[in-house]
């Protein structure tokens, strides 16, 4: 998946998150909201790339053959510049997206994605924050440029570590939960469909997503809540209790630690942004 420099989102069903960029110093970040595309295109500069959610696909990076593509969620990555690049999912999934412009090449040859690396993964879901909602304090070239070091530096991790989750167990449990996030989901039902015990099954899942089952399900309730309130006309209460929530309070709650914007702050912007 996703190392993508352009990203071709297909025409919206009735509602559109925007694209959250901003430019700070040499460096453009880009938030692009999840939705379904198709884009094919020969990298001029290097990019770092982070993807929130998981998705699937098709891609062909630096070759000519197409396969399936599983991006797991908080999956860091980077393609070199002179890259070619192909890469279409029917779902997508929210991305982060971060670039020198003033013609630096970033270090590294070697297109990789779905490395897992938790101060990564820390930096990008601030910068996520900071993109939803801007701050004065926000401090974009120091994240950028500490963000760049994890993507390029060699003590980074490659992910999947031993004894995390397979893709073909992700896509499991990935259709699992999606069937269900209506309504409660626990850990002893998701490591009983894989067939793991709980506390093996908590490890894996926490060295293939770089998060906690817990955790995830929050992220994956609140994906589909940002879209149903993007394409569709629900009240947030009926979001709300589609997408396993306990009440439209507590997913308002939710939205503002976890994004720091409440539902219809976010259902605005997609109106009018």
């Amino acid at each position: 998946m996703a190392f993508m420099s352009h990203r071709n989102r297909l025409p919206p069903t009735l509602l559109s998150e925007p694209v959250r960029r901003i430019e700070a110093g040499p460096w453009a970040i880009e938030l692009l909201p999840g939705r379904a595309y198709a884009t094919r295109y020969v990298a001029t500069q290097a990019g770092i790339g982070f993807a929130f959610d998981s998705q699937r696909g098709l891609h062909a990076i630096g070759s000519d053959r197409i396969r399936p593509f599983d991006a797991v969620p908080d999956g860091l990555a980077f393609v070199p510049a002179g890259c070619d690049v192909l890469s279409e999912s029917p779902t997508g999934g929210e991305y982060l997206r971060v670039m020198r412009t003033d013609g630096i090449a970033l270090v590294g040859d070697r297109a990789f994605n779905n490395r897992i690396d938790r101060q990564a993964t820390a930096l990008a879901w601030r910068m996520r924050t900071a993109l939803l909602r801007a701050s004065v304090e926000d401090d974009w070239e120091a994240w950028a440029l500490a963000l760049s070091a994890r993507a390029t530096g060699s003590e980074a991790v490659l992910s999947p570590a031993h004894g995390s989750i397979t893709g073909y167990r992700m896509r499991l449990l990935d259709e699992f939960i999606d069937a269900g996030l209506d309504g409660p989901l626990s850990v002893p039902a998701m490591a009983g469909l894989l067939g793991l015990s709980e506390g093996y099954f908590m490890r894996a899942f926490k060295n293939a997503t770089g998060k906690s089952p817990h955790a995830y399900l929050i992220d994956r309730r609140l994906a589909r809540a940002r879209t149903l309130m993007r394409d569709s006309t629900a009240t947030l209460t009926e979001i709300a209790y589609a997408c396993g929530f306990n009440s439209q309070a507590h997913m308002a709650t939710t939205f503002k630690q976890r994004l720091g914007v409440s539902p219809a702050q976010l259902r605005q912007c997609s109106r009018f942004g």
